[in-house]
């Protein structure tokens, strides 16, 4: 469910829906907000599973929550 496998495609991945929010991710803005954009992409789809990705894209340190907002980390 986190990362694609022989069975599991990567766009219903955890990894493939976080590509997608990333994309969406261009300003700092609120959870609301990044759900408001992403709500409709079929890679993300339910609420409960939009709110698995941000777990597992701060998890891994690609976003961060700063003064409430969600901020995308750039990696040098």
């Amino acid at each position: 469910m986190i990362l694609p496998t022989k069975h599991i495609p990567l766009d219903r991945s955890l990894l493939g829906a976080g590509a997608v929010v990333l994309q969406f991710l261009d300003a700092p803005v609120t959870p609301t907000g990044i759900w408001e954009r992403v709500k409709h992409a079929p890679e993300v789809g339910t609420y409960g599973r939009f709110v698995l990705v941000l777990d597992f894209l701060f998890a891994i340190g690609a976003i961060d929550l700063v003064d409430g907002l969600v901020v995308k980390n750039e990696f040098s």
